[in-house]
C-alpha cells in the first residue's frame, strides 16, 4: 500500500486527468472561449433582464387583489398606486409553488420551488436566478446580484446555487457601486488578479485533499461529496469568470456614490435606495439578473414620509383583524406599490433604443406567503411587469385548487432566451401571459 508521500512522488497526472480521475468535471482556466469580449460580439444589442423581489410579509390580501378578472378589471386600493402603469403589468391571484409550505421559511423557496422547506431533511435546490445565470452569466461583469434589506448578517437571500447553497445577500449600497464602478490603482489591480489566481489554486488543493474518499464512504457521505464538488465546481468557475473580467474597462461611473442608510426604522429609503442600484446595474449591463429579498421580520417600527407606524413590522403582520394593526400595514403595503411604481417609472425613463429598459426587463414582485397573519404558502400576492409581454390584466386562477407559480419561471427563462420546457415543479409556460 502506498504512503501519501509515495504516491506523490510516483504519480503526476495532470490537473485534466485528476479531475476526471475524481469522476467529476470542474470548469478548467484554459475554457477562455465565453471571454466577456467575445461575449459581447454575440450578445446582441438589447439584452433582456429579470429582476425578482420578495416581500416575505406579503401584503394584506385583500387590499391587493383585484375583484375583478381579465383586462379591464378595476384595480385594488393597492394596486392603485401602480395606476400609471396598469398596461405594464399583470397581477396574478391562485397561484403557488406546490409543496412549498411552513411559513416564514418558504422565502428560501421563493424562486426554487422546493418542497417542504420546515422539514427536517430539507434541502434546496437551484434559484431561477441562478439557474439562468448558468446560461447568460458569462455575458455581464457580474453572473447576478444578490441583495436585501433588514437582512441580519445578509444570511438569507433569493439566491441558492445548484448546489442548494444560500448566497448571501449584500446590503450595502455603497459596496455595490464600488463593485460596478469603482477600479483602483494599478497596484490594488494587480492584488486583485493575485487573489484571483490564489483562489483558483486554492480550489485545486481542496479537491486534492478530497480525492480517495469515495471509496471509503457509505451512500448518504458520497451524496455529500458530490454536492462538495459540485459547490468547488461551481466557486472556481466564479473565479475563472471573474478573472477574464478584470482588463475589461469598467462603465463610467453614474450619479454620486450613494450613501448608505444604517437605520433599520428607514426599510422604505433603503428599498428604494436598492432599486436605484438595481436600475443603475442594468442600464449599465454589469448584470441581467438581480434578486431582492425585503426582510420585515427584524424590521422595528418604520419611518416613512407621511406614515403612523407604531409597531415593529412582524407584530403588525400578524394583526388577528386588529382594525388599528390593519390600518398601519395599509400604509406599509402602499408604501411598498409607490416604491414599485417608481421603479417602473425610472426603467420607462431609461431607453435602450426604440424600447425602454422595462420593456427588456422582467420584474416579479410577491411574497412567499399569501397571508402572513396566518403563514398560509398559497394564493400568493404576485405581480409581474415589463419584459415584452402582453399585460393590462388580472390572470385569476382557483384560489383553493393553485396554478403553480414555477409556469412563470419557464416563461421568465425562455423569455431569456433559455430552451428550456421545465423548471421544478412546472407543468409548461404560465397560461394566459402572451409575449408581445
Amino acid at each position: 500500500m502506498k504512503t501519501r508521500s509515495s504516491w506523490s512522488a510516483t504519480m503526476h497526472p495532470s490537473r485534466r486527468q485528476f479531475l476526471r480521475a475524481a469522476g467529476v468535471f470542474l470548469p478548467l482556466p484554459a475554457l477562455t472561449s465565453a471571454l466577456p469580449r467575445q461575449a459581447r460580439a454575440a450578445r446582441g444589442p438589447t439584452p433582456r433582464r429579470f429582476l425578482a423581489i420578495c416581500n416575505n410579509l406579503s401584503v394584506v390580501p385583500t387590499g391587493f387583489f383585484p375583484s375583478e378578472t381579465g383586462r379591464g378589471y378595476a384595480l385594488s386600493p393597492y394596486l392603485q398606486e401602480l395606476a400609471a402603469h396598469r398596461d405594464a403589468f399583470t397581477v396574478f391571484s391562485g397561484v403557488s409553488h406546490p409543496d412549498v409550505d411552513g411559513g416564514h421559511p418558504a422565502d428560501n423557496c421563493f424562486l426554487t420551488a422546493a418542497p417542504h422547506p420546515a422539514s427536517g431533511g430539507f434541502r434546496n435546490r437551484v434559484s431561477l436566478d441562478q439557474f439562468a445565470a448558468q446560461h447568460i452569466g458569462q455575458l455581464t461583469r457580474f453572473p447576478s446580484l444578490t441583495l436585501g434589506v433588514n437582512q441580519d448578517g445578509g444570511q438569507r437571500s433569493l439566491s441558492w446555487t445548484p448546489g442548494g447553497v444560500l448566497i448571501p445577500c449584500e446590503q450595502r449600497p455603497s459596496a455595490l457601486y464600488a463593485r460596478m464602478f469603482l477600479r483602483g490603482d494599478a497596484e490594488d489591480i494587480r492584488q486583485q488578479l493575485q487573489r484571483l489566481d490564489l483562489g483558483r489554486s486554492v480550489m485545486d488543493a481542496v479537491a486534492e485533499q478530497a480525492k480517495g474518499l469515495d471509496r471509503k464512504l457509505g451512500v448518504r457521505d458520497k451524496e455529500k461529496l458530490d454536492q462538495y464538488f459540485t459547490a468547488v465546481r461551481d466557486l472556481e468557475a466564479r473565479l475563472v469568470k471573474a478573472r477574464s473580467w478584470e482588463d475589461v474597462p469598467r462603465p463610467p461611473a453614474r450619479g454620486k456614490p450613494p450613501i448608505d442608510i444604517t437605520n433599520n426604522k428607514q426599510f422604505m429609503a433603503k428599498t428604494k435606495l436598492m432599486y436605484d442600484m438595481t436600475r443603475l446595474a442594468f442600464q449599465t449591463d454589469s448584470t441581467r439578473l438581480v434578486t431582492i429579498m425585503l426582510d420585515g421580520v427584524s424590521t422595528p417600527p418604520m419611518d416613512f414620509e407621511g406614515a403612523e407606524i407604531k409597531d415593529a413590522y412582524h407584530n403588525l403582520s400578524h394583526h388577528g383583524h386588529s382594525e388599528d394593526k390593519l390600518a398601519q400595514l395599509a400604509q406599509i403595503d402602499r408604501q411598498h406599490m409607490k416604491l414599485l411604481g417608481g421603479l417602473f417609472t425610472s426603467l420607462q425613463a431609461a431607453k435602450e433604443g426604440e424600447e425602454s429598459l422595462l420593456d427588456r426587463t422582467m420584474v416579479l414582485f410577491g411574497s412567499n406567503m399569501g397571508d402572513a397573519n396566518s403563514h398560509v404558502t398559497t394564493n400568493l400576492p404576485i405581480l409581474f411587469a415589463g419584459g415584452g409581454f402582453k399585460h393590462g390584466q388580472h390572470l385569476a386562477f382557483d384560489r383553493e385548487h393553485n396554478y403553480p407559480l414555477p409556469n412563470l419561471f419557464v416563461s421568465v427563462l425562455q423569455r431569456l432566451g433559455l430552451n428550456i420546457e421545465k423548471f421544478a415543479s412546472s407543468t409548461g409556460t404560465m397560461r394566459g401571459l402572451e409575449m408581445v
